[in-house]
């Protein structure tokens, strides 16, 4: 045989391994990232969860599947929800969620991320009917947890953890929103009103308590007319003011029937007494 038949003959064994290589490495090994996991199904029974790195496949009998082990998102579209005080609002939210256990992720649900999806509008419908609106408007932080924690209940069993939920966006009508602005218009008038007369009161309090005082000092009536009529002399307009004593108002006072009756006859008694 000649030598060139010979190299011909090794030329062509050596382009088959070459060629059968190139078709069968990508078979036979796989490169997975960190976050990556294999789910082995071997004959199309599972075999195992392999990864990260490089790992070794029998070719044409392991099929793998891959996940995604980060957080994922899942923006739930806005919904069209009637509040348990029968208001219709749109919400719209947001899901963080992570496979903790591929082989569950895999086997245990068809197309876990679209599941999840429905599965969080779903119960983002059924926990705000459950609410009032005031109760959705103030208490946010609970009614996120509360969705949480139902969602991570039904999707354990799946091999996922939801993180969070997060309601975005509360969208209310025009009519609601303007019943709401006059309730706020409302409530600002009722406090005020309730600072006013608790102003009132305290000032009222005041002017008892200075009353007593000048009731046991009388001198400090004068002190305080004295005071007064400092400060009207220091305005620019002019006054024309005539002081009074306090005992000149006491010849106005209506006087009661029994004491005139009284004196009557005790006049009438002391003249009796100077006649005799």
């Amino acid at each position: 045989m000649e030598p060139t038949e010979v190299f011909s003959g090794y030329l062509t064994w050596v382009i088959t391994l070459v060629v059968f290589f190139v078709l069968l490495a990508p078979q036979v090994f796989k490169i997975l990232r960190e976050y990556e996991r294999a789910v082995v199904f071997r004959l199309g029974k599972f075999q195992s969860v392999k990864g990260p790195g490089l790992i070794i496949l029998i070719p044409f009998i392991d099929k793998i599947e891959r996940v995604d082990l980060r957080v994922l998102t899942i923006n739930v579209d806005r919904q069209e929800v009637i509040t348990k005080d029968n208001v219709t609002v749109n919400v719209d939210a947001i899901t963080f969620f992570r496979v903790v256990d591929a082989e569950a992720a895999v086997i245990q649900v068809e197309r876990y991320i679209h599941a999840t999806s429905m599965l969080a509008q779903t119960t983002l419908r059924s926990i705000i009917g459950q609410v009032e609106l005031d109760e959705l408007l103030a208490n946010r932080e609970k009614i996120n947890k509360q969705i949480q924690q139902n969602i991570d209940t039904q999707t354990d069993p799946w091999g996922i953890k939801v993180v969070s939920v997060e309601v975005r966006d509360v969208v209310l009508p025009e009519n609601m929103k303007r019943a709401m602005a006059r309730q706020a218009e409302t409530e600002r008038d009722r406090r005020a009103k309730v600072i006013n007369a608790e102003g009132e009161f305290q000032a009222a309090e005041r002017l008892v308590d200075a009353a007593k005082m000048i009731e046991t000092a009388p001198a400090a009536l004068q002190l305080r007319f004295l005071q007064t009529m400092n400060e009207i002399s220091e305005e620019n307009a002019t006054f024309a003011f005539l002081p009074l004593p306090m005992d000149f108002l006491e010849a106005f006072k209506k006087k009661d029937p029994s004491e005139l009756i009284r004196k009557k006859d005790n006049s009438g008694k002391s003249k009796d007494d100077n006649d005799e």
